[in-house]
């Protein structure tokens, strides 16, 4: 039997509620959505992983879609700093993973400067999801021996379609783009520009891991924003892809 402790009063937990899926949750992550006061909730995170907290449990959601956010980040401070100090225990629940393009550094930063109690839960993100679904490896040894996560969404909501990378993309890499935006053409070519081939494989992959999820194949040339489902939308581009 697995013991794990409830959520604490005054702690923030920076949880990873995964792509979607309630039952990828992590033990630790599940039971301190059902034990936890406040939820402070992304707006990807799913209706079925909030559907376990507890009935008593405050849930504000606090996400930003498209640029246009319903709370500021320093909004999003401030109710973590006002609910902990106030004695709950908090949980930023965020989709995936909380390390990877979840703002966690701006966060983490904070409740030190506040000296908040706090705990990250990590989550599956969303990339190895999306391989789990394609049932293929993100790496091979023999054909894709590097692994690149890249954003094409940066500070204040600004999108770049530019390269994360210095000159040409690298040899025998797999690289997964999350939050890519809608100009799927425009993306392609600046990836097809960075020297990538227009051949390259390409899948795209909209709300992974759900019942809604939609799967597109296609080539980097070929990609467009006609077959490809609604946001979120994680691009995966490479020989594994």
């Amino acid at each position: 039997m697995i013991s794990i402790p409830d959520a604490e009063p005054g702690y923030v937990y920076l949880v990873g509620a995964g792509p979607g899926d309630p039952a990828l949750l992590t033990l630790r992550a599940a039971h301190l959505i059902k034990t936890a006061d406040v939820i402070l909730p992304d707006d990807l995170v799913s209706d079925e992983v909030l559907g376990i907290a507890s009935p008593t449990a405050i849930v504000i959601p606090v996400g930003k879609r498209c640029g246009q956010p319903r709370i500021t980040q320093a909004g999003i401070h401030d109710l973590m700093l006002e609910h902990a100090s106030a004695g709950n225990s908090v949980i930023r629940l965020k989709s995936g993973d909380p390390l990877v393009f979840g703002r966690a550094a701006e966060e983490i930063t904070f409740l030190r400067e506040h000296s908040l109690p706090f705990e990250i839960v990590p989550g599956i993100t969303a990339a190895f999801a999306v391989a789990a679904t394609l049932q293929t490896p993100l790496t091979d040894r023999t054909r894709a021996s590097k692994l690149i996560l890249a954003t094409a969404h940066h500070a204040a909501g600004k999108l770049s379609l530019t390269p994360s990378w210095s000159g040409a993309f690298p040899d025998e890499a797999t690289l997964v783009i999350y939050m890519p935006g809608r100009d799927f053409e425009a993306l392609a070519q600046d990836l097809i520009a960075s020297g990538i081939a227009p051949t390259t494989s390409c899948v795209a992959v909209s709300r992974a891991s759900t019942p809604e999820e939609h799967i597109h194949i296609t080539t980097l040339a070929e990609l467009s924003s006609t077959n490809v489902g609604p946001a979120p939308v994680i691009l995966l581009i490479g020989p594994s892809a």
